[in-house]
């Protein structure tokens, strides 16, 4: 069995590593070229890999996590939510489907389950991973119940299915190097936990404000 583990291990960092590699060039690569369109797939298929081998590897026998596993879930989220919004570009569109409906409830589903699991153990004085599962949950809290709002607005606000793609990219990249530093580099603080989402957040607002003004016919170009 551990050595089982083992392999699962080494694949799941593999993959990882290799989103982080395409992410970090994903980002620095001119939006809507060729190169970049490639580069992210390259991150999506990695990173949903990674993730999904983190699933089984948290739920196997003594290596039980259920922190890492909703982490998972969330990253895997990210993933499809991220590349799920490229399909409301444009006029083809005209409602979201089953598909985002399910992504987006699965992982609204999963936050609330962290956000009171984190609550619970601040209120038992527990300790443990409890700030980090209020964090986490509400976060994607926020980002699901921000997906609801735009399945119905869609139609009205044409960049939005830019900002969604930009955050959920975005913050999969986060989680990928939040993984490197955390299981990486070995650093177990909560700030290595939490900061890579707080200069992450900053960015997505930066690209927000960008994007704002940017007419929706030259984002269908690209």
């Amino acid at each position: 069995m551990e050595t089982l583990v083992k392999i699962l291990i080494y694949i799941h960092a593999l993959f990882g590593g290799l989103g982080l590699i395409s992410g970090i060039a994903s980002i620095g690569i001119k939006k809507g070229s060729k190169l970049h369109k490639n580069s992210g797939k390259a991150f999506s298929y990695s990173m949903f890999i990674s993730s999904l081998v983190s699933l089984v590897i948290a739920r196997m026998p003594g290596h039980e996590n259920l922190f890492l596993f909703l982490i998972g879930v969330f990253t895997i989220y990210l993933v499809l939510a991220g590349n799920r919004a490229l399909t409301f570009r444009g006029d083809s569109k005209h409602s979201a489907d089953t598909i985002d409906k399910t992504i987006s409830g699965t992982m609204l589903g999963a936050s609330v389950v962290m956000l009171l699991t984190g609550i619970y153990q601040l209120t038992m004085h527990r300790g443990g991973n409890a700030v980090l599962f209020v964090f986490f949950g509400g976060f994607g809290l926020y980002m699901t119940l921000k997906d609801f709002y735009t399945f119905r607005v869609f139609k009205e606000k044409k960049n939005a299915w830019l900002s969604s793609h930009i955050g959920r990219m975005v913050a999969a990249l986060i989680a990928s190097i939040t993984a490197f530093m955390v299981a990486g580099l070995h650093i177990q603080t909560l700030m290595a936990w939490m900061l890579p989402s707080v200069i992450g957040t900053i960015y997505i607002t930066y690209w927000n404000r960008k994007i704002k003004g940017v007419p929706s016919l030259a984002l269908a170009k690209n």
